[in-house]
């Protein structure tokens, strides 16, 4: 009996030695690939938020708080950004960033990075921000209304890099790549 006891209970910690370190790599990589798809979904509605509201909408993101959000520019009563929503913060260990990576994904940016600082209402930069924008017909604009296509968001919790891209027609697209060398593929 005693050894029949002691055999289920080596069974059980040789199991969760294997268990364990699986999960927790499981749930890293779900974290991280959950706050692409947010990030993704989010940028998507300001997309859609200033075409339907014929206005301009955009990604707020606070790289310092790790968080983001969804405005829209008001135009009547006090002209100004307004958001659309709370604040959403990335998951535990996920931060907004390139990693080691030097080199953007293909036919995107010209150098990788964050997408251009937030203006605030008066048009001054916001610093620590970084704004996806979109005109009234779902294009991507810079700060002097011209359209872009070298806005990004990237994201990274150190085993993977994925980056949210938008091209000058609009198109959203996720992209993952490992932490130190840049090898982009579509997600």
């Amino acid at each position: 009996m005693l050894i029949e006891a002691l055999i289920v209970v080596v069974m059980v910690v040789a199991m969760a030695a294997i268990v364990i370190p699986t999960t927790s790599t499981l749930f890293g990589n779900l974290r991280l690939s959950g706050d692409a798809r947010g990030l993704s979904n989010n940028i998507a509605l300001a997309k859609m938020r200033a075409a339907a509201d014929f206005t301009r909408a955009r990604l707020y993101v606070d790289l310092g708080a790790r968080s983001y959000r969804v405005e829209r520019f008001q135009k009547t009563g006090a002209p100004g950004w307004v958001a659309e929503s709370g604040a959403t913060a990335l998951s535990y260990r996920v931060n907004l960033g390139v990693g080691a990576l030097a080199t953007p994904p293909p036919n995107t940016q010209a150098a990788i990075g964050q997408a251009p600082a937030c203006l605030d209402n008066g048009g001054a930069a916001v610093a620590n921000t970084a704004c996806i924008v979109f005109n009234s017909r779902g294009v991507p604009i810079d700060n002097g209304g011209a359209p872009t296509a070298a806005d990004a968001c990237y994201i990274t919790d150190g085993t993977a890099v994925y980056g949210i891209t938008i091209a000058a027609t609009g198109l959203i697209r996720v992209w993952k790549s490992g932490p130190s060398t840049a090898v982009w593929t579509t997600q």
